[in-house]
Protein backbone atom coordinates (compact mmCIF):
# COMPACT_ATOMS: atom_id res chain seq x y z
CA UNK A 1 0.00 0.00 0.00
CA UNK A 2 1.25 3.52 -0.54
CA UNK A 3 1.86 6.03 1.37
CA UNK A 4 0.75 9.41 0.11
CA UNK A 5 1.14 12.94 1.90
CA UNK A 6 -1.38 15.08 1.16
CA UNK A 7 -0.03 18.59 0.23
CA UNK A 8 3.35 17.24 1.36
CA UNK A 9 2.14 16.55 5.41
CA UNK A 10 -0.39 19.23 5.54
CA UNK A 11 -1.28 17.78 9.21
CA UNK A 12 1.87 19.51 10.96
CA UNK A 13 3.11 22.16 8.01
CA UNK A 14 1.61 24.80 5.91
CA UNK A 15 0.23 22.75 3.07
CA UNK A 16 1.91 22.76 -0.24
CA UNK A 17 5.31 24.11 0.85
CA UNK A 18 8.70 23.37 0.75
CA UNK A 19 8.59 22.91 4.49
CA UNK A 20 5.66 20.78 4.33
CA UNK A 21 7.48 18.37 1.75
CA UNK A 22 10.82 17.90 3.51
CA UNK A 23 8.60 16.66 6.29
CA UNK A 24 6.75 14.42 4.16
CA UNK A 25 9.69 13.24 2.90
CA UNK A 26 11.32 12.85 6.43
CA UNK A 27 8.31 10.40 7.08
CA UNK A 28 9.28 8.06 4.41
CA UNK A 29 6.62 8.57 2.22
CA UNK A 30 6.37 6.23 -1.30
CA UNK A 31 4.19 9.63 -2.62
CA UNK A 32 4.00 13.26 -2.12
CA UNK A 33 0.74 14.71 -3.67
CA UNK A 34 0.72 18.47 -4.70
CA UNK A 35 -1.67 20.85 -7.20
CA UNK A 36 -0.80 23.24 -9.40
CA UNK A 37 -2.39 26.19 -11.13
CA UNK A 38 -0.98 29.49 -13.16
CA UNK A 39 -0.39 32.22 -12.16
CA UNK A 40 -0.88 35.79 -14.50
CA UNK A 41 3.11 35.45 -15.27
CA UNK A 42 2.39 31.77 -16.94
CA UNK A 43 4.06 29.65 -14.30
CA UNK A 44 2.70 26.64 -12.65
CA UNK A 45 2.74 27.42 -8.95
CA UNK A 46 1.58 25.15 -5.99
CA UNK A 47 -1.59 25.93 -4.34
CA UNK A 48 -4.91 24.04 -3.85
CA UNK A 49 -7.57 27.21 -3.89
CA UNK A 50 -8.09 29.39 -6.90
CA UNK A 51 -7.71 32.05 -4.26
CA UNK A 52 -4.70 32.99 -2.00
CA UNK A 53 -6.98 33.77 0.91
CA UNK A 54 -7.10 30.35 2.80
CA UNK A 55 -3.45 29.34 2.59
CA UNK A 56 -1.67 32.92 2.68
CA UNK A 57 -1.63 36.34 4.60
CA UNK A 58 -3.11 37.88 0.91
CA UNK A 59 -6.19 37.67 -0.47
CA UNK A 60 -7.40 37.57 -4.66
CA UNK A 61 -7.06 35.11 -7.35
CA UNK A 62 -4.12 33.14 -8.39
CA UNK A 63 -4.53 34.01 -11.98
CA UNK A 64 -4.60 37.42 -11.34
CA UNK A 65 -1.45 37.74 -9.72
CA UNK A 66 2.18 37.31 -11.00
CA UNK A 67 4.82 35.04 -9.62
CA UNK A 68 6.90 38.16 -8.18
CA UNK A 69 3.45 39.21 -6.24
CA UNK A 70 2.86 35.85 -4.70
CA UNK A 71 6.17 35.23 -3.65
CA UNK A 72 5.53 38.06 -1.25
CA UNK A 73 2.58 36.37 0.35
CA UNK A 74 3.60 34.41 3.48
CA UNK A 75 1.91 31.04 3.10
CA UNK A 76 2.68 29.83 6.73
CA UNK A 77 5.08 30.12 8.90
CA UNK A 78 7.68 32.33 6.31
CA UNK A 79 7.12 29.65 3.85
CA UNK A 80 6.81 30.88 0.50
CA UNK A 81 4.14 29.93 -2.42
CA UNK A 82 6.55 27.28 -4.66
CA UNK A 83 6.87 27.05 -8.46
CA UNK A 84 6.52 23.33 -9.45
CA UNK A 85 9.88 23.21 -10.23
CA UNK A 86 10.62 24.39 -6.58
CA UNK A 87 8.11 21.78 -5.47
CA UNK A 88 10.04 18.83 -7.57
CA UNK A 89 13.89 20.28 -6.85
CA UNK A 90 12.91 20.48 -2.88
CA UNK A 91 11.80 16.63 -2.93
CA UNK A 92 14.80 15.81 -5.57
CA UNK A 93 13.48 12.10 -6.48
CA UNK A 94 13.44 11.10 -2.65
CA UNK A 95 9.67 10.14 -3.21
CA UNK A 96 7.25 10.10 -6.01
CA UNK A 97 5.42 13.28 -6.82
CA UNK A 98 1.35 13.22 -7.71
CA UNK A 99 0.62 16.26 -9.63
CA UNK A 100 -3.23 17.43 -9.11
CA UNK A 101 -4.57 19.89 -12.35
CA UNK A 102 -6.68 22.39 -10.91
CA UNK A 103 -6.56 24.51 -14.42
CA UNK A 104 -8.02 23.61 -18.35
CA UNK A 105 -5.01 24.72 -20.52
CA UNK A 106 -2.37 22.64 -17.50
CA UNK A 107 -1.61 18.86 -19.36
CA UNK A 108 0.53 20.22 -22.16
CA UNK A 109 2.80 22.50 -19.89
CA UNK A 110 3.01 19.75 -17.21
CA UNK A 111 4.48 17.12 -19.84
CA UNK A 112 6.79 19.93 -21.26
CA UNK A 113 8.43 19.98 -17.12
CA UNK A 114 8.42 16.58 -16.71
CA UNK A 115 9.81 15.40 -19.94
CA UNK A 116 12.43 18.20 -18.68
CA UNK A 117 12.90 16.91 -15.52
CA UNK A 118 13.05 13.03 -17.49
CA UNK A 119 15.20 14.43 -19.97
CA UNK A 120 17.86 16.67 -18.02
CA UNK A 121 17.92 15.93 -14.21
CA UNK A 122 17.44 12.42 -14.05
CA UNK A 123 14.10 11.95 -12.90
CA UNK A 124 12.15 8.35 -14.22
CA UNK A 125 9.16 8.33 -15.23
CA UNK A 126 8.09 6.32 -12.27
CA UNK A 127 9.03 9.28 -10.43
CA UNK A 128 5.53 10.73 -11.68
CA UNK A 129 1.48 10.91 -11.48
CA UNK A 130 -0.59 13.28 -12.66
CA UNK A 131 -4.40 13.43 -11.39
CA UNK A 132 -7.31 15.77 -12.20
CA UNK A 133 -11.05 16.08 -11.58
CA UNK A 134 -10.81 17.57 -15.04
CA UNK A 135 -11.46 14.56 -17.42
CA UNK A 136 -10.01 16.32 -20.20
CA UNK A 137 -6.55 17.33 -19.15
CA UNK A 138 -6.15 13.36 -18.37
CA UNK A 139 -6.85 12.81 -21.78
CA UNK A 140 -5.17 15.70 -22.73
CA UNK A 141 -1.89 14.43 -20.73
CA UNK A 142 -2.64 10.87 -21.80
CA UNK A 143 -1.96 11.18 -25.60
CA UNK A 144 1.13 13.42 -24.64
CA UNK A 145 2.56 11.10 -21.77
CA UNK A 146 0.77 7.76 -22.54
CA UNK A 147 3.84 6.06 -20.10
CA UNK A 148 3.14 8.16 -17.19
CA UNK A 149 0.30 7.05 -14.34
CA UNK A 150 -3.02 9.31 -14.05
CA UNK A 151 -5.95 9.16 -12.03
CA UNK A 152 -9.48 10.40 -12.02
CA UNK A 153 -10.65 12.35 -8.74
CA UNK A 154 -13.77 12.29 -7.36
CA UNK A 155 -17.08 11.01 -5.08
CA UNK A 156 -16.80 6.93 -5.48
CA UNK A 157 -19.48 6.08 -8.12
CA UNK A 158 -20.09 4.41 -11.22
CA UNK A 159 -19.54 7.49 -12.97
CA UNK A 160 -16.53 7.89 -11.94
CA UNK A 161 -15.27 4.76 -12.99
CA UNK A 162 -16.53 5.38 -16.41
CA UNK A 163 -15.13 8.87 -16.30
CA UNK A 164 -12.23 6.81 -15.80
CA UNK A 165 -12.22 4.14 -18.56
CA UNK A 166 -12.97 6.80 -20.99
CA UNK A 167 -9.75 8.82 -20.10
CA UNK A 168 -7.79 5.51 -19.64
CA UNK A 169 -6.79 6.03 -16.10
CA UNK A 170 -4.21 3.82 -14.35
CA UNK A 171 -6.31 4.66 -11.17
CA UNK A 172 -9.22 5.87 -9.42
CA UNK A 173 -8.20 8.36 -6.70
CA UNK A 174 -11.60 8.44 -4.00
CA UNK A 175 -13.02 10.55 -1.51
CA UNK A 176 -12.55 7.83 1.43
CA UNK A 177 -16.09 9.13 3.28
CA UNK A 178 -18.05 7.11 1.08
CA UNK A 179 -15.64 4.44 -0.15
CA UNK A 180 -17.23 0.27 0.09
CA UNK A 181 -15.07 -2.52 -0.12
CA UNK A 182 -17.42 -3.21 -3.05
CA UNK A 183 -16.08 -0.69 -4.71
CA UNK A 184 -12.35 -1.19 -4.32
CA UNK A 185 -13.36 -4.39 -6.04
CA UNK A 186 -14.85 -2.81 -9.07
CA UNK A 187 -11.97 -0.78 -9.18
CA UNK A 188 -9.49 -3.69 -9.18
CA UNK A 189 -12.21 -5.37 -11.60
CA UNK A 190 -11.10 -2.82 -14.39
CA UNK A 191 -7.40 -3.30 -13.52
CA UNK A 192 -6.98 0.26 -12.13
CA UNK A 193 -5.61 1.24 -8.77
CA UNK A 194 -8.05 2.30 -5.72
CA UNK A 195 -6.51 5.65 -4.07
CA UNK A 196 -8.12 6.95 -1.23
CA UNK A 197 -8.50 10.56 0.25
CA UNK A 198 -8.10 12.21 2.56
CA UNK A 199 -7.74 10.03 5.35
CA UNK A 200 -6.66 11.15 8.65
CA UNK A 201 -7.78 8.96 11.75
CA UNK A 202 -6.16 6.00 13.45
CA UNK A 203 -9.57 3.66 12.42
CA UNK A 204 -10.43 5.27 9.20
CA UNK A 205 -6.92 4.32 8.10
CA UNK A 206 -7.24 0.62 9.15
CA UNK A 207 -10.82 0.85 7.17
CA UNK A 208 -9.18 1.78 4.17
CA UNK A 209 -6.25 -1.43 4.32
CA UNK A 210 -9.15 -3.72 5.38
CA UNK A 211 -10.88 -2.61 1.98
CA UNK A 212 -7.51 -3.85 0.02
CA UNK A 213 -6.77 -0.02 -1.17
CA UNK A 214 -3.67 0.34 -3.27
CA UNK A 215 -3.04 3.83 -1.45
CA UNK A 216 -4.04 6.51 0.84
CA UNK A 217 -3.50 9.89 0.92
CA UNK A 218 -3.31 11.35 4.68
CA UNK A 219 -2.83 14.70 6.49
CA UNK A 220 -0.18 12.57 8.92
CA UNK A 221 1.37 10.18 6.48
CA UNK A 222 3.28 8.80 9.77
CA UNK A 223 0.24 7.00 11.04
CA UNK A 224 0.41 5.50 7.58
Amino acid sequence: MLKIGHRGAAGYEPENTIRSFRKAVAFGVDEIELDVRFCKSGELVVIHDDRVDATTDGEGFVREKTLAELKKLNAGKGEKIPTLEEALDSVDKMAKVNIEIKDEGTAKPLAETIRRYIGEKQWTREKFAVISAIPNELRVFKELMPDIHTGIIGNPSPELLQTGREASTNSIDANFATVTEEFVGKVHAQKMKSIVWTVNREEDIARMKAYGVDGIVSDYPDKL
